[in-house]
């Protein structure tokens, strides 16, 4: 069997041969805020120490439970699922622009049945009459007809500057730039689950120091008002203990109804109607509290790490690829187009293969008179592209900011809650020593209490500061960009 090199097949190997993409290749994001990317450590670090960080940093606190909730939360939260949809449906964006760039073929076939009004007889009379006619009198059209088809056609634009493939390319980083995403939500997931449940844990230790609190002061009213009955203390002392027990009370109400909210909170992360995890939460636990030792990196990594700026890179690729795809619109298309078809007026007609049409042509197009509006539109997309490089600037500055500041607060709470510890110390020790006199004979019970009201205050202080200092601990590892894995972007873990 021989190939006719016919002259249209070489001017579409000509054609394809010179095909070119046109608009600048993407070079990379910008160097934004290089020097402290360059830098070995963050300013703010202090003593904290650099090294491999972990991607799951929730183990550290040592809390089997808010282990679970945030594998739970992972597993089940509507707003992930959000994102994997929008991931999925990037990704089969960049399958539809990958098959535009492929020829498009459709398969047609036909059976029609055509009626036609019988005008025959009537030409034939007319003609007869003017002796024109043959031997009795002219012809008749046929009153219907039967058509039978099948064929084959098939159109190809041949990317001849490259608009194309700038479409693949764009929509490659948009699916990208939708993984990203899902792994941002990963991470604001993960420390949304961590700083709910500190929340949970503070309060509830919170109502049990209040209600030992609200004990002794109901105990010191109770003793002051016997005194006053016996002559020994003034009605003001007991006015004055009265308004400290109110106040204490006033303040303990509310924190039920804050416990119940962070319970619907944890389950509503968790993907769970509000109320589903009361029973597993009601019973108090104390606060977790961080590691002594913290990691916490390099700036040049945590570029690399944070999903907001991989998202944010991965825009302005895409940003810059549609430049190049509305450069590659001002130039001409080529269409290559193809038909092959078989028919007749019966069915066994359409079994007649070596009886086939055939059409093969090229089509070249050019809309060269636009007055501008080509112009306009690279114009248009250049904006985008400037502006999505602008927002990539903002996100690789707002996470260097968000990570030196989240270093500060870490730091300046761990001196907090040593300063507080050594005056829950000297709480104890006074609570101590006043226990012994009144066993001596030298301190009332009423002095007893008040000292133990003390210690319950500066235990409360305590339990507030370290609860701050976990959540700092949180806010940290989440500006650090920690909270998410490669592999559990793409679909729920099981």
């Amino acid at each position: 069997m021989s190939v006719r090199i016919t002259p249209f097949l070489l001017l579409s190997a000509a054609l394809l041969s010179g095909c070119k993409t046109v608009g600048k290749d993407y070079a990379g994001p910008p160097a934004a805020a290089q020097t402290a990317a360059q830098s070995s450590g963050f300013a703010r670090a202090g003593e904290l120490a650099g090294g491999q960080v972990l991607a799951r940093w929730w183990p550290a606190l040592g809390d089997a439970t808010l282990d679970h909730l945030v594998d739970a939360a992972l597993r089940a939260n509507p707003n992930l699922a959000v994102a994997r949809a929008r991931l999925r449906q990037a990704r089969a964006a960049l399958g539809t622009e990958r098959a535009n760039g492929r020829p498009n073929g459709t398969a047609t076939a036909m059976a029609a049945h055509l009626r036609l009004p019988p005008v025959g007889d009537a030409l034939g009379g007319a003609a007869g009459a003017d002796g024109g006619g043959a031997e009795g009198g002219g012809f008749a059209l046929p009153s219907s007809l039967n058509l039978y088809s099948a064929g084959f056609d098939a159109t190809w634009e041949i990317d001849l500057f490259g608009g194309r493939r700038r479409a693949v390319e764009a929509a490659g980083a948009a699916a990208e730039a939708a993984q990203a995403s899902l792994a941002d939500a990963q991470l604001s997931l993960t420390a949304e689950v961590a700083a709910a449940y500190i929340s949970l844990r503070s309060v509830q230790q919170r109502i049990l120091l209040s209600d030992a609190a609200i004990a002794r002061q109901q105990r010191m009213l109770e003793l002051t008002r016997a005194r006053v009955e016996r002559g020994t203390a003034s009605r003001l002392d007991l006015t004055r203990l009265q308004g400290q027990l109110e106040s204490t009370r006033a303040e303990a109400e509310p924190l039920q109804a804050q416990l119940e909210a962070y319970r619907d909170e944890l389950a509503t992360l968790a993907g769970l109607a509000p109320g589903a995890l009361d029973a597993q939460l009601n019973e108090p636990a104390p606060v977790p509290l961080p590691p002594a030792q913290v990691v916490v990196g390099d700036p040049a990594a945590l570029l690399q790490r944070r999903p907001d700026i991989r998202a944010a890179e991965r825009q302005l690729a895409a940003r810059s690829a549609q430049v190049g795809q509305a450069e590659a619109a001002r130039f001409p298309r080529l269409t290559l187009l193809g038909l092959i078809g078989i028919g007749g007026t019966h069915p066994s007609d359409l079994t007649h293969l070596d009886d086939f049409s055939a059409i093969a042509a090229p089509q070249l197009s050019w809309n060269f008179l636009d007055f501008g509006r080509n112009a306009a539109r690279i114009e248009q997309a250049e904006g985008v592209r400037d502006e999505a490089e602008a927002n990539y600037r903002v996100a690789v500055l707002g996470a260097l900011r968000d990570a030196e500041g989240a270093l500060s607060r870490f730091r300046q709470r761990r001196a907090t809650v040593a300063t507080i510890a050594r005056a829950k110390a000297a709480a104890d020790q006074a609570a101590a020593l006043m226990a012994a006199r009144q066993k001596a004979g030298t301190a009332s019970l009423i002095d007893v209490l008040d000292t133990e009201r003390q210690q319950i205050a500066a235990e409360q202080n305590l339990a507030q500061a370290q609860a701050l200092l976990t959540g700092e601990f949180v806010a940290l590892h989440k500006a650090l960009g920690l909270g998410w894995e490669a592999g559990a972007t793409a679909q729920p873990q099981p």
